[in-house]
């Protein structure tokens, strides 16, 4: 509990804390499913009929909470499922906040949430194919999160690589593609809700990183919301909440002038890129957009 508590009060590790809050209610989940396994109840069923969103939008309007309690739950006692999405969560998330902040990979994955439940929403309720074959089932899962990350990342850094085993190389952006496809097949089998989840999740992405790229952060309502809640929290209760890092990001209109880019490019000449800190490469990255 202590080394918990330790990572939420640090700053700037807004990934880590995401990841933990996913496996805390993970655990829980798994506790609470072992004892209604023991006691022949159906208490699981009640705890996670409160997280996932049901397919019918008359329901989530008696649960407006679960559009984002959802983004946290995961197949329980299955592992595998929070397993890949945290997995790809610290691979292409650790990418979103090293180059334009913590700040903005929280406002993502909030983001990616909500429009993928949106289109799963929409999905059930007005297309034919979907209302047919709506089950009384619960969207759960990090997944559309997750694809918005993964997006968002290839957006921003496509020629980006990452080293797979058995492959080699591969840049980031062949890797959302892949996911993408294997969402648009699945949006018609077995888990056609999660698939369509993970699609909106992947428009969310491109949509926040594009607009981020000309100068409009989508992100600002989610922050101004956390901000809010920690000043309420800080002057009532005199608790410090630093779910945010403190470090404020680069402003989307902001623009290294050349003395600035040329300091950096010394530094990699001298020491190599990862001898840079963080607004470091943040500055590198906004002058190659110029």
């Amino acid at each position: 509990m202590k080394d918990i508590q330790d990572q939420f009060r640090m700053q700037d590790n807004a990934l880590v804390k995401i990841i933990l809050i996913n496996v805390i209610v993970y655990v829980v989940d798994c506790l609470i499913w072992v004892v209604a396994e023991l006691s022949k109840t159906d208490w699981f069923a009640v705890v996670q009929s409160y997280q996932g969103v049901p397919p019918q939008l008359q329901e989530v309007l008696y649960k407006p909470w679960t559009l984002i309690t959802y983004a946290f739950s995961h197949d329980t006692p299955n592992p595998f499922h929070i397993f890949f999405n945290m997995l790809g969560l610290y691979w292409f998330g650790g990418l979103i906040r090293e180059y334009v902040g913590g700040r903005r990979l929280i406002s993502l994955y909030f983001i990616g949430a909500l429009v993928g439940v949106a289109l799963y929403l929409i999905c059930y309720n007005y297309i034919p194919f979907y209302m047919e074959r709506a089950q009384p089932r619960f969207l759960i899962g990090a997944s559309a999160s997750v694809l918005a990350a993964v997006v968002g990342a290839a957006t921003l850094l496509p020629n980006y690589r990452f080293h797979l085993i058995f492959i080699g190389p591969v840049k980031i952006v062949y890797i959302a593609a892949f996911y993408v496809l294997i969402s648009i097949i699945g949006s018609v089998q077995g888990n056609a809700g999660g698939n369509i989840a993970h699609l909106g999740g992947a428009f969310a992405g491109f949509i926040f990183i594009t607009c981020l790229k000309r100068g409009t952060d989508l992100g600002r309502p989610i922050n101004a919301t956390f901000d809010f809640f920690s000043r309420l929290f800080s002057k009532r209760k005199n608790v410090h909440m630093t779910f945010f890092n403190s470090s404020t990001p680069l402003d989307v209109n902001y623009t290294p002038n050349q003395q600035e880019i040329d300091t950096i490019l010394d530094k990699i000449s001298r020491s190599g890129y990862e001898s840079l800190t963080k607004e470091e490469k943040q500055k590198l990255f906004k002058a190659s957009q110029k």
